[in-house]
């Protein structure tokens, strides 16, 4: 199945921040999402660093199917003076490793906007402010996935914790992905979708696939089946239909020999702004996975839509 070298071992250290490259859009991000399908709850956390633009983006959110998108949106953050604590005035975060490649925290009290419709957050962001919080234990069900030829790992995990959303207190008991990567990263010059998810035989899955202007550039991902070993694969292919506002209405991804049909469950996007004025899309959402021999699961998934 695999048509790639073996994974490569993530060393310990790389869970730590490394040294900022040259170019003007160097970052370091860690990203981490959870889905609890029981509780109808999801959501995810992502905080890059851009030294050399002198800010930070923080994105969080949470999301369901019978529930407003609820998120937060901030991307002029003033860096940490130490590791990964955010502090502004509407927004305190942080991100801790407990355990190297083990078990990580993440914490956050903010204000964030409820909206009905997820596409508002490619207008001016308005709706009624709710305070959010999480504090969530994202802890590895398997070694990390280096990706071949750039600094990113990825890996899968069980998620525990709580979420605050207003007055509502939900207990998350459920699966996700974080990753880690430190590289320049032009949001305008490609565009991308990444998908990584779980099914309910406890199958898990990851791929990535890279384009500029349609031709292909870069694919990768790994599928575990239960009990059996990470297997790397370059075989990633994906297509999607959109709806209005560029929103996927359904998907397939292909990664390695397994086969899904994806639809959406409920929208966290990001509308991206360079500060030379080019504009990128970005629609993530939940989705409710189904495989060509009938599985089913969940996954989240993104597409990058730079112009």
């Amino acid at each position: 199945m695999s048509d790639q070298n073996p994974p490569v071992d993530v060393p310990a250290s790389d869970e730590a921040l490394h040294p900022p490259g040259p170019e003007p859009l160097w970052s370091e991000s860690y990203y981490l999402d959870f889905v609890d399908a029981e509780r109808g709850v999801g959501g995810y956390v992502r905080v890059a660093l851009l030294p050399n633009l002198g800010r930070a983006w923080y994105w969080a959110c949470v999301v369901g199917p019978d529930r407003p998108l609820v998120t937060v949106i901030d991307q002029d953050v003033p860096l940490p003076r130490t590791g990964l604590e955010l502090r502004t005035e509407g927004l305190w975060a942080d991100y801790n490793v407990e355990t190297p490649l083990d078990h990580v925290s993440v914490g956050v009290e903010a204000f964030g906007v409820a909206l009905d419709d997820p596409a508002d957050t490619y207008g001016h962001l308005r709706g009624e402010r709710v305070p959010l919080g999480l504090d969530l234990e994202w802890e590895s069900e398997h070694a990390p996935y280096r990706y071949p030829g750039t600094d990113r790992y990825e890996v899968p995990c069980r998620v525990h914790g709580e979420v605050l959303v207003g007055r509502e207190e939900i207990q998350v008991d459920g699966f996700g992905q974080r990753d880690h990567s430190w590289a320049a990263r032009d949001w305008w010059g490609m565009s991308w979708s990444w998908h990584s998810g779980r099914l309910d035989d406890g199958t898990r899955f990851h791929g990535t696939r890279v384009e500029i202007d349609g031709t292909p550039l870069y694919g990768t991902g790994y599928l575990i089946e239960p009990r059996g070993p990470l297997v790397p694969t370059g075989t990633v292919a994906r297509s999607e239909q959109l709806g209005p506002h560029g929103f996927p209405t359904t998907a397939s991804w292909q990664v390695a020999d397994l086969e899904m049909t994806l639809e959406p469950v409920a929208f966290s996007p990001v509308l991206l702004a360079a500060d030379d004025g080019r504009v990128a899309r970005f629609p993530r959402a939940w989705c409710r996975v189904t495989t060509a021999d009938g599985r089913t699961g969940h996954s989240w998934t993104e597409w990058n839509q730079p112009g």
